[in-house]
């Protein structure tokens, strides 16, 4: 399509970071003065600051940059000398000259910038700066107070600026940044998979196969920010350490559970927002294993009692146990309508959601309970369940995390049923 250009010309619209770079990797507009860029890794986010600076670099004359990674040695091997850092994302014909020993870069125009390691907060004391790029903040060893120390120095020019990179972790700086989205600040934020052409073959595959999922997936390949509630029952660390692959029997990976058990929590009203199916099982190792999450939202009765019998027969539930506050009868009405042989047990809930809970969160703290997998929109709902009633997940209610209370409760603190419903 562009073979009408000639070699210069190609090479000049090939280095034009706004005809290459994506969207998502291009200065936001609008009147911001922080440009928080977080995102998964290797969605490009080296490069979209390396090409930010760049921009600035050749359009201001009068431009200074202050680059702050977590170490200087950072600064200089992945920011400036990296693949994607400004050496590489800029062409000779207007390249800066680095001077190491001086941890200064100057460009052909006058302008100009300085290397700087946040694991040194007091070394941004004194200089002052028109634009700042700073890289991994989430991991700065002296977060708060070498970005307190750069938005002092960063006072040059009509509008000063700083864009930061990183991956996210639930620190406070970033915690505080996201906080303020939308007034002086404009969060973007990317996954992994975003930049998939420029990434090996296969690796997002692989990834997403091994890590897909978990705390570690989300947090480092979908780019989110996963907090730690204060007085949550369940914290993402306890979770993450009862995650299996599979799960363990004497004929290895994968061997049957010996008994499984479908937990419902049905909506309230005919079209609730969420109905909880969760299924669980125990293992020959007296583990018991969470193996699906089958919830539904906006489903009718008939279309969530249909899911709920879906997932006895896939999984050969010897019980199907469903809360009854909601409906009574009724429950047990539209479960046996979907299929016939369920057995189903009614259970009356007489404390609360977070008072239930709190008995089997135990059983997670010594090692009882493990999740075969992953199951995110779960385990984002058993995080928001906080000691003394309050929730303060997703959603208006722990319809998923109820449910799996209802199982686990009835596999390791109930009663013990023989049925069992087995697909054809």
């Amino acid at each position: 399509m562009l073979s009408w250009l000639d070699a210069h010309a190609a090479e000049t619209l090939a280095r034009s970071w706004e005809f290459v770079g994506r969207e998502a990797q291009l200065p936001p507009p609008g009147d911001w003065r922080i440009w928080l860029m977080m995102a998964g890794r290797g969605f490009g986010k080296t490069r979209a600051g390396a090409e930010w600076v760049r921009d600035i670099a050749e359009r201001d004359c009068t431009a200074r940059i202050a680059i702050v990674g977590a170490t200087l040695g950072e600064a200089r091997s992945v920011m400036v000398e990296g693949a994607s850092g400004v050496m590489a994302v800029t062409p000779d014909w207007c390249r800066p000259v680095f001077a190491p020993a001086l941890r200064r870069l100057m460009w052909p125009n006058g302008a100009m910038a300085m290397l700087f390691g946040a694991a040194e907060p007091e070394s941004l004391r004194g200089p002052q700066f028109s634009h700042g790029w700073a890289d991994e903040i989430a991991k700065w060893p002296f977060g708060q107070a070498a970005w307190d120390n750069l938005m002092m120095a960063v006072r040059l020019g009509r509008e000063p600026r700083v864009m930061a990179t990183t991956t996210p972790r639930p620190v406070a700086l970033v915690r505080g940044l996201v906080a303020r989205n939308g007034s002086d600040v404009v969060v973007t934020r990317g996954r992994t998979a975003d930049n998939a052409d420029n990434l090996a073959g296969g690796f997002v595959a692989a990834m997403m196969e091994s890590y897909g999922g978990t705390r570690l997936g989300r947090q480092e390949l979908d780019g989110e920010l996963i907090e730690e509630v204060e007085g949550a029952l369940w914290s993402r660390d306890l979770i993450e350490r009862c995650r299996v692959a599979h799960v363990p029997g004497r004929d290895g990976p994968g061997a049957l559970l010996g008994r499984v058990v479908v937990a419902v929590d049905p909506p309230a009203s005919a079209h609730g927002d969420a109905c909880g199916i969760v299924v669980a099982g125990m293992g020959s190792d007296g583990r018991a294993y969470v193996i699906a999450d089958a919830s539904v939202a906006g489903q009718s009765p008939e279309g969530w009692a249909r899911a709920v019998a879906a997932a006895a027969m896939v999984h050969g539930a010897d019980r199907v146990v469903a809360e009854a506050n909601n409906g009574g009868e009724m429950v047990q009405s539209v479960l046996r309508a979907a299929e016939e042989a369920l057995p189903v047990r009614l259970v009356h809930a007489s404390r609360g959601k977070v008072a239930r809970a709190e008995p089997v969160a135990a059983l997670y703290e010594v090692g009882r309970v493990a999740h075969r997998g992953a199951f995110p929109a779960l385990e984002d709902e058993m995080c928001g369940l906080l000691t003394g009633g309050a929730y303060v997940g997703p959603g208006r209610s722990p319809d998923r995390a109820d449910a799996l209370v209802w199982a686990l409760s009835e596999l390791m603190l109930g009663r013990r049923g023989e049925a069992r419903v087995r697909g054809v």
